[in-house]
């Protein structure tokens, strides 16, 4: 009597991701190395370096200053237009560019998620991170902006690292998601420089938020990057704070906006390594 021979066969299934935030710390290490390639990678082979972080915003100050402060004569309250324009493109240029960095961690690293483990959440976050340093370096611009319209900051300056971190998870938030999705489509290369554009307009950086009309008020407010703008002109240039509002609705958007996405993030991760 012949043997009954059974074949078992395993199925492996993708599970969404979770991490235990002691295994994010003790892969710390990992982030400062990601963090360090990042910013040698940047700059190597430039003949200018980190001199661009410094250039781009003024550039752009200029021209809207010209176009938008001079011809068009937009409103900016008590401020020189040129640095109420540039301290809005101070936070902005940091956030757009930690949002295109997030937004591409993974397809630009698929070589390492091809081929070891490591909780891939620490690509996004050391993407965001690595955008910190531009921000610093195009504070020497303001700094000389302020000195020539002789602009004292006061101690709202303090407050300075509470809406960069704001721009900050922001950033990471939209980013994880938008890095996580473009592993499986490739079209968020073309949308996400449309998307940071029409951003852009609908953030209160060449002109004031008072030019929107009050109906459309809250819903203009739900956008974080109105508190940050206001926030950072508040705080460097002594124009007037954000209002109970814009904090509150900006703060929670935020909170909203890195949710999703690191939510959306873990769920696609297990799909990365065989699509990528």
């Amino acid at each position: 009597m012949g043997h009954l021979q059974k074949t078992l066969h395993t199925v492996i299934v993708p599970t969404a991701s979770r991490y235990s935030w002691d295994e994010l710390f003790q892969a710390r290490e990992l982030l400062y190395a990601f963090v360090l390639r990042s910013w040698k990678v940047r700059y190597k082979q430039t003949v200018i370096g980190a001199a661009w972080a410094i250039i781009q915003p003024v550039a752009l100050m200029v021209v809207f200053s010209v176009f938008f402060g001079l011809l068009m004569r937009v409103p900016s309250g008590d401020l020189p237009y040129p640095v109420f324009v540039y301290c809005g493109l101070l936070v902005w240029q940091f956030f757009a560019k930690a949002l295109a960095d997030t937004s591409n961690s993974v397809v630009s690293n698929s070589a390492i998620v091809t081929k070891i483990y490591f909780p891939r959440l620490l690509l996004p976050v050391s993407a965001a991170v690595a955008a910190l340093p531009e921000l610093l370096f195009s504070f020497v611009a303001l700094a000389g902006l302020m000195l020539y319209y002789q602009i004292v900051p006061g101690w709202e300056m303090l407050l300075v690292p509470l809406f960069v971190a704001v721009a900050l998870v922001v950033a990471f938030g939209v980013g994880a998601m938008l890095g996580a999705v473009y592993v499986l489509y490739r079209d968020i290369a073309q949308l996400l420089p449309f998307l940071t554009q029409l951003w852009m307009f609908m953030t209160p950086i060449i002109y004031p938020a008072s030019l929107v009309p009050e109906a459309f008020r809250w819903l203009y407010q739900l956008n974080p990057m109105v508190l940050v703008v206001e926030g950072a002109r508040w705080a460097f240039a002594g124009s007037p704070p954000p209002n109970q509002t814009t904090v509150i609705l900006g703060l929670a958007m935020s909170v909203v906006f890195l949710y999703i996405g690191i939510r959306i993030f873990q769920n696609l991760e297990p799909y990365f390594s065989e699509t990528i």
